[in-house]
């Protein structure tokens, strides 16, 4: 086995930060030491395969985005990104490991969707894999099933309170799958959103003739995802069950979720990079000269992006802060502009829902280390740390400690990254700063004051400088247990 020892570095955790040396034995973590230490030798460096140099830089534990969604048909086509080239474009960002979303439509059978979402993620991921369960059909036989995800290594599962006649489960549906979550101990992923109301409000605007993708903002007003996260944690502590509200994005949706967890909840939520930078009124509003107002659909995701002026965006800051929103996946979903976001031109409610920042989650949460919103640790804490504890894998990843496999980020702080896909003056891409799968970058133009240099997935260098020097099928499946905070 290939050992190899990062020096000079410092290590940066959930709980500190400090001058040590790690030194790696195969896939695993073996020993995190003192700089100059000869507990295990006076002269390591000259006994190891590969002495990786990571002076005046940070070195942190692979970023863990739990909450992707690679190949997932929607809105009449499919995710612009297979699991080949997201989890690459993941690796070239510093994330090890991705949670995606296996899929159960109504009147498909739970085990169908989880067969089918190994088959098109086995051999193909760059880097280390687990599932969640989407649950688009409540019924006898879905629960049935549900109990026995977690003998798969499947913990938490999805419901929609959005997207009737697709994915959408009604409050006596929720419920009783909530009472399979309190039974089995598995985590009850919440997609909290008003669906019914919000397609009624939807279908008025186009009736009206507001069909530019600003209006996906306006119909999924932030008064809906407030009523649906409120309701969520009312079913949830009837029930007892333990609530993670995805891609929290609405101030209001935040105060729900502070005050059940005040109030002795089991309720946890998350949001996405681009609910702390982007805006409806500077993108979804956005236009340009190829797309006209048609430009915004770059930017249509569900939950929206909200109101600068109201300021979500600095609400959703302060909750990372305060812990009231406990971590920071992107709800990868890449669509194209051409053939695929295009179908909804003339039409916002026709757009793919969807955004792709898998690969830029750990640059531009350490923009916010360098703005000043957040400490380092808390970095690490929220983009890795937390996702390996909250959803059953702590002690194998999260955390630079022996034992722990070797996923390992040496990031420059003095580095720079320019996100982006430049265009010529016709508007035809030239070239492109990232590497998912899209025709575009939702990130155009961003400057980040650093750079990941060297990603290590399981001890293998997988990334180095810009090069990518991994392939698919070095990621491995992983079985999760039951959330540490919740079990």
């Amino acid at each position: 086995m290939t050992t190899t020892l990062i020096s000079g570095g410092t290590v940066v955790g959930a709980t500190g930060r400090g001058a040590a040396d790690v030194l790696v034995d195969g896939e695993r973590i073996v020993a995190v030491l003192e700089p100059g230490s000869t507990l295990l030798g006076a002269e390591l460096a000259g006994s190891v395969d590969r002495v990786i140099d990571a002076s005046g830089k940070y070195v942190i534990p692979g970023g863990i985005d739990a909450h992707t969604h690679m190949q997932l048909p929607f809105g009449g086509t499919e995710a612009s990104d297979t699991f080949e080239t997201g989890t690459r474009a993941a690796a070239h960002g510093g994330t090890t490991t991705i949670i995606d979303f296996a899929v159960q439509r109504y009147g498909e059978r739970v085990e169908d969707g989880l067969a089918a979402w190994h088959e098109k993620a086995a051999g193909e991921c760059a880097i280390d894999y687990g599932f969640h369960q989407i649950v688009g059909g409540v019924d006898e036989a879905s629960l049935q099933a549900m109990r026995k995800l977690p003998d798969e290594g499947i913990t938490s599962f999805k419901l929609f309170m959005a997207y009737p006649g697709v994915f959408y489960s009604d409050d006596a549906q929720v419920l009783r799958a909530m009472q399979v979550s309190r039974e089995t101990g598995m985590l009850t992923m919440m997609h909290a959103e008003n669906g019914p109301a919000i397609d009624v409000l939807a279908e008025q605007l186009a009736e009206q003739g507001k069909t530019d993708p600003y209006f996906h903002g306006i119909a999924r007003a932030w008064e809906m995802e407030e009523e649906a996260t409120h309701r969520a944690i009312m079913l949830a502590k009837l029930t007892g069950a333990p609530l993670y509200v995805v891609h929290v994005s609405a101030k209001q949706a935040v105060e729900q979720l502070a005050w059940a967890r005040d109030h002795g909840q089991h309720v946890f939520g998350e949001t996405c990079p681009q609910y702390l930078y982007l805006s409806l009124e500077e993108q979804l509003g956005a236009s340009s000269e190829q797309w006209g107002a048609f430009e915004g659909a770059k930017w249509v995701c569900s939950t929206p992006l909200r109101s600068r002026e109201e300021r979500h965006q600095d609400a959703m800051w302060q909750a990372l802060r305060t812990n009231d929103l406990q971590m920071v996946s992107t709800d990868h979903c890449p669509f194209c502009m051409k053939d695929q976001k295009e179908l909804g031109l003339g039409d916002f409610r026709k757009i793919p829902n969807g955004i792709g920042s898998v690969e830029h989650r750990m640059d531009l949460m350490y923009q916010g280390v360098v703005t000043g919103e957040l400490t380092l640790e808390r970095w690490v804490e929220l983009t890795s740390t937390t996702p390996a504890r909250m959803f059953g894998l702590a002690g194998r990843k999260g955390a630079i400690q022996p034992g722990a496999d070797a996923d390992l980020v040496v990031y420059d702080p003095n580095g720079r990254t320019t996100i982006g896909m430049p265009v010529d003056e016709q508007g035809n891409p030239t070239g492109r700063t990232h590497h998912m799968n899209m025709d575009h970058s939702a990130w155009e133009g961003f400057e980040v004051d650093g750079h990941v240099d060297v990603v290590l997935s399981r001890g293998k260098v997988v990334v180095e400088g810009d090069e990518y020097l991994g392939r698919k099928g070095d990621g491995r499946y992983l079985k999760r247990g039951l959330s540490s905070y919740v079990s």
